[in-house]
């Protein structure tokens, strides 16, 4: 195990699975307690926790649902009981349209409880996890790191998508307005804005759904390959690290290069 984060504590929302379970082991990989969060997944966060410990990390698993504040105040104060502080998090919990779970579908066919519910896990969900993750860093003195996960969805909407691009583009502002009112403080707030990801259920579903769809994405993508949940991830290593103790309030795209067209 490396130590570039020994000491510290890390809290990763939706990490039972894709990008999240990446960014919890690699905080651990780095020497960090991580707190595993996942809504309904329990299985999947378990199964993060166990294949940390099973690398020689330390890891807790905590059941959160963050479109709800009860549940992420809690989840907050869980990761101060378990290990006395939070220096890291990683807002990553989102759901999006991907033909399986959530139907795509275009504005005047959208149904209202799904406009909802995206904008309740996507959007506000981060709003309330930076509410209590950042008053937790302020009670501490010491500053912190938060990364966001948004979507290059914010840059570059598509039909059906509409709920999702939405609340992906207010996380820009939210980010920024975090970052304002962190710096202060010592806390640095950060978006990465991923492109296409294998190794995703949203990737998954996608493509299972329109055997098409992997190939136009490869074709829009300059470095002509899709992304892993690594690269994402590791990006976000990066962010929380002293290397990028002078970035904040940015939206950084992990795209190879999608959005640069």
């Amino acid at each position: 195990m490396n130590s570039r984060f020994d000491g510290k504590v890390a809290l990763v929302t939706g990490a039972a699975s894709g990008i999240g379970r990446m960014g919890a082991r690699l905080f651990a990989r780095e020497g960090a307690k991580v707190v595993v969060a996942t809504g309904s997944n329990v299985t999947g966060g378990e199964e993060t926790v166990r294949l940390i410990k099973e690398a020689g990390g330390e890891a807790a698993f905590v059941q959160c649902d963050v479109s709800n504040e009860v549940d992420v105040k809690a989840m907050v104060g869980e990761c101060a009981r378990l290990y006395g502080r939070l220096d890291y998090a990683f807002n990553n919990a989102g759901i999006g349209p991907d033909g399986v779970r959530v139907p795509v579908a275009k504005i005047v066919e959208c149904p209202e409880e799904i406009w909802d519910r995206t904008l309740d896990v996507n959007l506000k969900g981060v709003f309330l996890c930076l509410k209590h993750e950042m008053q937790q860093m302020m009670d501490q003195g010491e500053g912190g790191a938060i990364v966001n996960t948004s979507s290059i969805g914010a840059l570059k909407p598509v039909p059906g998508f509409c709920a999702y691009s939405s609340s992906k583009s207010g996380l820009t502002a939210l980010t920024k307005t975090a970052a304002l009112e962190g710096g202060e403080y010592g806390i640095r707030v950060n978006t990465i804005l991923p492109g296409p990801t294998q190794n995703t259920l949203l990737f998954k579903y996608l493509t299972s759904t329109d055997p098409d769809v992997r190939g136009h994405m490869e074709g829009e993508i300059p470095l002509h390959r899709i992304g892993y949940p690594e690269d994402m991830a590791e990006t976000v290593i990066w962010l929380c690290s002293d290397v990028a103790s002078f970035i904040t309030g940015q939206s950084l795209p992990v795209d190879g290069g999608m959005t640069a067209h």
